[in-house]
């Protein structure tokens, strides 16, 4: 009879127990902040998306290129999951061209000159299992000494243009400066052409006259496509405005002086706050031709 009551007080305890875990509330949930915090970077440079995602590591009083960071060695060029960045369309860094896609971002940095590695994205931690054999591009980086320190790691896009942009890590008194192309008119021109040679209503004339003018395309097809937007808009100063500017570009000085003086014009009879903005920008065109 000794079995039963045994299994009698087994099971009262467990029971006891279950009741007080019930009883006993749970831990709250805690947050503590991250010593590199995790940023997403997203740029847009001519019509390429890119996003960067890293943690950004901060000096705290420390030695870092040659002390926290070694010089010669892999780093994850951030903090915690190796950094990622990727592309919506083709570029190149520095001339190296990479396709679109995603990729880890590894460097060696040194002295005066640092390797940016772009590598087949493997979800790693840290550079711990780096293989170089998954390296997609390699490129050397003249490193550059800063006066001011820069206390949080930064990975950034500046310096940006239609087809360039500026790409470069900074930390501490580093800064390592990279040159990103992107060829916006390869991948555009031939989706413009195809809207302007189409039954489409509503194209995008001075759109596509604008983008031409800037990127020094063919001026012959911009002019008509100028002159289609301002007969359908022909209050638009703005669009004589920079009508004047392809003249001028084309050679036409009388054209170009005619047109400017045509868009102070319209700009005057208008009114509105936009409007002195413009009747500078022509007086500015034309003393340049005269």
């Amino acid at each position: 009879m000794k079995k039963p009551v045994r299994s009698f007080f087994v099971a009262l305890a467990l029971t006891a127990s279950s009741v007080l875990s019930a009883q006993t509330p749970a831990a709250p949930k805690l947050e503590f902040p991250s010593p590199s915090p995790r940023a997403t970077s997203k740029q847009r440079v001519g019509i390429t998306d890119i996003e960067i995602n890293y943690s950004r590591p901060s000096t705290k009083g420390r030695k870092i290129f040659g002390g926290l960071v070694p010089y010669g060695q892999v780093w994850r060029t951030g903090a915690n999951q190796a950094t990622r960045i990727s592309f919506s369309t083709p570029v190149k860094i520095n001339g190296t061209a990479l396709a679109a896609g995603d990729y880890e971002l590894f460097s060696i940095p040194g002295e005066q000159e640092w390797t940016v590695i772009f590598h087949k994205p493997m979800s790693q931690w840290g550079a711990y299992t780096y293989d170089q054999k998954h390296d997609v591009a390699r490129i050397n980086v003249k490193a550059i000494t800063t006066p001011v320190s820069v206390e949080t790691f930064s990975i950034a896009l500046t310096e940006i243009r239609d087809e360039s942009a500026t790409l470069y890590f900074s930390w501490d008194k580093t800064r390592v400066p990279m040159k990103l192309e992107v060829d916006v008119a390869a991948t555009l021109v031939p989706q413009i052409e195809e809207v302007m040679a189409s039954d489409a209503a509503n194209k995008p004339y001075f759109q596509a006259a604008m983008f031409y003018l800037e990127h020094d395309l063919d001026l012959k097809k911009a002019a008509a496509w100028f002159d289609a937007a301002i007969a359908a808009q022909p209050d638009g100063f703005y669009i004589v405005h920079h009508k004047a500017r392809l003249l001028a570009k084309q050679g036409d000085k009388a054209g170009a002086i005619a047109t400017a003086k045509k868009s102070i014009e319209i700009a005057e009879s208008v009114g509105g706050s936009v409007k002195d903005e413009y009747v500078r920008l022509n007086e500015a065109l034309i003393a340049s031709v005269n």
